[in-house]
């Protein structure tokens, strides 16, 4: 069956429909990974979005459900040059077609994704249009999607009622105690503190700053998560409070830019964000850069920081934005891109040995 794309300029592209035939609006990203797509379509961080992958063929290992990192799709839509509808691979359990259709996803493949991701680049992130319908005036379609707008991603993404998640069974008592507030969290978050011992609480996050304090944790993390950061007011001033007590902090992606507002700082929208796993970052302490994954529209403006409390600890090495703050006379861990929990990993993974560090170690 025959798909459209439409752009909120008009721009029309014309491929085939995947997934589910419903119509969608959505702000469309690009992302840059060549691998990953079930890590991508399963994190709630892409609520809202509709996800252009730019390496051509997507499918080709299918569906392997142990690699979701929540219970469902969470972009609005997929967007893809070629479709494998046939996949190889030991692992497999399903196709993507078969997997867009259980959780009524709709998407596009057979455009060129290479056009849209340049237009993306130089004209900043478009919002557009899935459709199966044939549109012969375009004014009525492109007038719905300049008004399509979101909110509330941040408490839909979020876990609704609290939950514990052990340790590793290496470890027979928790090494530490972990308060975890849900902004739209990934599996692998939690997963990568109770690999290195941690009993991890979640928390929804609407939960009051009283609430956490009061299980007396050693550490508290924010996840990371959906849309525009200065719209979660109830949230930045509850974790105002958190940032105040003197309870170790490590900040992802959204908590990241939450905390930064919650200490008197301003956050930006990117021109076309940043989605991938191939982003250079630079650690301004080491001097050190590092390829990491990353998944935000937003950025902490330096210029707004309190320099008597606040200074950029790593940069974006493509573009100078901020991808990290430290935060004078206090135990925070404060980053923009996504750590990889592996401890495998020499740099990235290494932040949580961090987090770990900052509460007392194995102690």
């Amino acid at each position: 069956m025959k798909a459209f794309l439409i752009l909120e300029d008009g721009t029309v592209f014309e491929g085939n429909s995947i997934g589910s035939t419903k119509e969608v609006i959505s702000e469309i990203v690009f992302n840059t990974s060549m691998i990953g797509y079930m890590e991508v379509l399963t994190d709630p961080s892409y609520a809202g979005h509709a996800v252009a992958m730019t390496y051509p063929l997507i499918g080709n290992y299918g569906v392997c459900y142990e690699d979701m990192e929540s219970d469902k799709i969470w972009p609005d839509a997929l967007i893809v040059r070629e479709l494998s509808r046939i996949p190889s691979n030991f692992r497999s359990e399903d196709t993507i077609q078969h997997f867009l259709e259980k959780y009524e996803i709709p998407g596009i493949s057979g455009i060129d994704t290479r056009a849209l991701t340049r237009m993306i680049r130089e004209n900043g992130t478009m919002k557009g249009m899935i459709t199966t319908t044939v549109y012969e005036d375009l004014a009525e379609p492109v007038a719905r999607i300049k008004a399509h707008s979101v909110s509330g991603l941040v408490k839909e993404a979020s876990c609704k009622e609290s939950y514990v998640m052990k340790q590793a069974e290496d470890f027979a008592e928790p090494v530490k105690k972990v308060a975890l507030l849900d902004l739209g969290m990934t599996r692998s978050t939690a997963a990568a503190l109770c690999a290195r011992g941690c009993e991890v609480t979640v928390y929804p996050c609407d939960t009051r700053a009283e609430t956490i304090l009061s299980s007396n944790p050693d550490g508290i993390l924010l996840s990371n998560g959906p849309s525009d950061p200065k719209e979660n007011t109830e949230i930045i001033a509850e974790v105002r409070r958190l940032y105040e007590s003197e309870v170790p902090m490590f900040a992802i992606g959204m908590g990241h830019l939450i905390l930064a507002l919650a200490a008197g700082a301003d956050t930006c929208k990117l021109t076309y964000g940043h989605h991938g796993a191939n982003y250079p970052v630079k650690d301004l302490e080491s001097g050190q850069a590092v390829i990491c994954t990353q998944n935000h529209d937003y950025a902490v403006v330096p210029e707004s920081m309190d320099a008597a409390k606040m200074a950029a600890a790593y940069v974006n090495v493509n573009d100078g934005t901020n991808e990290g703050v430290s935060y004078a006379g206090k135990n925070i861990l404060s980053v923009q891109f996504c750590p990889d929990g592996s401890q495998k990993m020499q740099y990235t993974g290494n932040l949580y040995d961090r987090f770990l560090n900052m509460m007392g170690g194995n102690k």
